[in-house]
């Protein structure tokens, strides 16, 4: 049985892949992970919704598999999306807008990196944790889709999928990120 949006789907998500801008965001992201590690700083993500499921996987997948020798990647990878009580606790006292600004202000450090991924760019607490970045000297990097949004105005490094389908953009920021992973197989 041959489903009516089977070749289009698929079609987009090879289409965005083989791109010049998406491999040339992919190196980008592995030079700027391991400069990053290699000098012992920390590495945040976050996003909401299916975005926040792609930031803890990503967590997840970064500890376990990217490879730099000598470095423990346990003690650089950290999800701003991943623990309800803070997340609660900050949105029922400061504001869902303040979940992940806030806890940059306590976790994060001078010339740590902060990667944003929404497929809208435009949530206000996504919004307001890349200005956090771009105030207090933490390198920023997005992955976004649809038109950007004002993150992608806001960020000077960033991957936008111009596609607006959830699914496709989703599934093209993990592929994305794992595709990171594998670089760091193959150095």
């Amino acid at each position: 049985m041959k489903l009516i949006y089977q070749d289009n789907f698929l079609k987009k998500h090879i289409e965005y892949l083989k791109s010049d801008d998406v491999v040339k965001s992919i190196e980008n992201i592995y030079k700027l992970l391991n400069k990053k590690i290699k000098t012992n700083k920390r590495i945040f993500f976050a996003g909401n919704g299916g975005s926040a499921s792609i930031a803890n996987h990503a967590v997840i997948d970064f500890i376990k598999n990217y490879k730099i020798k000598g470095k423990n990647m346990a003690k650089s990878f950290f999800s701003l999306s991943s623990n309800n009580e803070v997340i609660t606790a900050i949105a029922n006292d400061l504001g869902y807008e303040n979940i992940f600004s806030y806890q940059l202000s306590k976790y994060s450090k001078n010339n740590d990196l902060l990667i944003l991924i929404s497929s809208s760019g435009n949530s206000p607490n996504i919004i307001k944790a890349a200005k956090f970045a771009n105030k207090n000297n933490l390198e920023l990097f997005s992955l976004v889709g649809f038109d950007g949004g004002k993150l992608k105005k806001i960020s000077k490094n960033y991957v936008h999928i111009n596609i607006r389908d959830y699914g496709v953009v989703e599934d093209l920021h993990q592929i994305i990120l794992h595709a990171v992973i594998n670089q760091s197989y193959q150095n």
